[in-house]
């Protein structure tokens, strides 16, 4: 299906006065092609499976189809009841849509969202939501997977699940490729079977079209290519992103990231490398090798810090 990019106004479904200010606020004027394909199937009661590039929109392809199904229910969802779960791989991935999602739950103070990831006493995880409650979980599988077997702890989420409209499956394709399949299966056989489900991918793996056929019900597929691209081509990365690279010798490799950092000192920088114990070799290499710049490590080793690294990361500026 050939999709443009529109206003809001053009949805055939007119979107809440609350989602259209938070959308104002956040200055989005216009649709993505992902967000004019997937918005109006969502709310129209189908189940979806879209494969889109990151950073095309995603975010907002699902959460403002979850508000506006949510805003429609007829009966209105209590403290304890979730309404709906977003599963994403990542706990920075699960903190940014957190994040995006409070833009607009704070013009909807009915609705309670929480946010279950690892790296934090899951403990604290049942109490917030015993206090809070939680009508939209955004999650990492393994951690919502723990708090589904924590009755004996006073958090029974079998139960509070059984009202739920919507699951989102975000970044499906890496959900799988770091081994989240056995949590995932574990979860959907808690979820109630009338619910609308949307899985979204960069990528259509074998592995996302059996996830496809377990968790969706006759699914409209979606795919949205970049413009000008060959529908076999595999471009991954929006067009809007610019890619620079340099080819040198490999023993020189450092010597140039050292040189590229030292002349860019103003700016942030994501430097990765391929193993836990790299990131801590070379982090401790530039500290010593850049002065007044901080130099912050993180890696999926350190159980407890990354929260606090990432976040601190993200409010540095630059």
């Amino acid at each position: 299906e050939a999709v443009t990019e529109g206003s809001w106004s053009s949805l055939p479904v007119p979107l809440n006065p609350g989602v259209l200010r938070a959308l104002r606020e956040l200055r989005f004027h216009q649709m993505t092609p992902v967000q004019s394909a997937t918005i109006p199937l969502f709310m129209s009661n189908k189940d979806v499976a879209a494969e889109a590039v990151t950073g095309s929109g995603k975010t907002l392809a699902f959460v403002i189809p979850i508000l506006e199904i949510l805003l429609r229910r007829e009966e209105k969802l209590k403290k304890m009841q979730v309404g709906a779960i977003i599963i994403t791989p990542t706990r920075e991935l699960a903190v940014q849509i957190d994040e995006v999602l409070s833009h607009f739950t704070k013009h909807f103070p009915m609705f309670s969202q929480i946010l279950l990831i690892g790296g934090r006493n899951p403990m604290e995880d049942v109490e917030k939501f015993k206090e809070h409650g939680g009508n939209i979980i955004v999650a990492t599988p393994g951690r919502l997977e723990d708090l589904f077997r924590r009755k004996a702890d006073g958090l029974d989420l079998a139960s509070c699940v059984k009202a739920l409209d919507v699951l989102v499956l975000d970044e499906a394709d890496r959900l799988l490729d770091m081994g989240f399949e056995a949590s995932l299966n574990a979860i959907l056989e808690f979820l109630p079977k009338q619910r609308r489900t949307g899985l979204f991918s960069a990528t259509q793996t074998q592995e996302v079209e059996n996830l496809v056929r377990a968790g969706l019900r006759n699914p409209v597929r979606i795919s949205v290519k970049e413009k000008g691209m060959a529908a076999s081509n595999t471009q991954k990365t929006p067009t809007r992103l610019e890619n620079y690279y340099m080819i040198c010798k490999a023993d020189e490799k450092f010597n140039q990231l050292v040189h590229f950092l030292r002349q860019h000192k103003q700016e942030k920088h994501l430097v990765f490398f391929s193993t836990c114990a790299c990131v801590e070799y070379y982090g401790k290499a530039l500290e010593s090798l850049i002065k007044q710049v901080k130099i912050m490590s993180i890696h999926g080793k350190m159980k407890h810090k990354r929260n606090k690294i990432f976040t601190a990361f993200r409010k540095l500026p630059g």
